[in-house]
This record gives C-alpha cells, structure tokens and sequence, in this order.
C-alpha cells in the first residue's frame, strides 16, 4: 500500500509540531521550513487536520497550532484518515471492481480488505508519542538543537 504525498507531510508536520512544538504555537512556515514542505500545501494539509480536531490554531502575534490532544492520544490513523478518508474507502474502489455483471470469483478482491485491515491496525497502534520516542533514539534532531547558549 503507497501513502499520498499529502499523508506523507501530515504525517512529516503533525510529527514537527508534536517533537519540536513543546505546547507553544507554532507557525506553518516554521514546520514546512524544517520539514521542506512548501507552505501553501501545508496549510492546507493542516487546515483537515484543524477539521479533524488533531490540531488548534492560535491566532494573533505569537500564533500558529498547537496539537489538539496529548501525543500518546493521536495515531497515525488518525492522522492518516484526516487527509484521506476512512481506510475503507481507500481500499473500496478496488474490491468489487471488475466486467460488469460477470463473476467475480477468479479475482482475490477479499486480499485488498485484509490488507487495509491490517495497514490500519499498525497505523492505529502508532501514536505521536511513540513515533517521537523512536525519532529522540535515532538521534533526529530537534529545532532546539542548534540553539546557542551565551555566557558573559
């Protein structure tokens, strides 16, 4: 199963705000800066994540979202059904499709449900939290990383 490049920056950017984003706003920009993602696509993206109720927005000087829900609490599912669907209708087109009116018994169309089954389920046991666990021990910097300490 391939992901659009659409789940593949929510999934890069909702990951940015929950690993960089310590619970103050941060703006789209900043995100599609470090993740290289252009900005008016971004915003977009995070526009059905805001619909989903993954994130918040934060108006005003120092604005920008924030995550709606604890780390642990959002799923790449979540994050995944945001952008796209429900995973059902993901695999939907593809059961069932065939010569009209013919039978349908040669073709294994049962596989594309069992997959996406299981696709979701491994999506669904991944949170935020887990995935910026294993970003911090694979040593993926954070935005803080680079910030310079000045003594006197």
């Amino acid at each position: 199963m391939r992901l659009s490049l659409q789940v593949h920056y929510a999934i890069c950017g909702i990951f940015d705000l929950a690993y960089n984003g310590h619970d103050i706003p941060v703006q789209v920009r900043v995100i599609g800066e470090r993740q290289k993602i252009p900005t008016r696509y971004l915003e977009q993206i995070f526009q059905r994540l805001r619909r989903a109720e993954l994130v918040q927005g934060k108006r005003g000087p120092g604005g920008g979202y924030v995550l709606a829900r604890p780390p642990k609490e959002i799923t790449l599912l979540d994050v995944v059904e945001a952008v796209e669907g429900s995973m059902d209708s993901a695999v939907g087109g593809l059961a069932g499709e065939g010569a009209e009116g013919g039978p349908e018994s040669y073709r294994p169309d049962f596989l594309w449900r069992t997959l996406s089954e299981r696709f979701a389920g491994v999506l669904g046991e991944t949170s935020l939290d887990d995935l910026c666990r294993s970003a911090g021990e694979t040593a993926v910097r954070r935005s803080d990383a680079e910030s310079y300490t000045y003594q006197i």
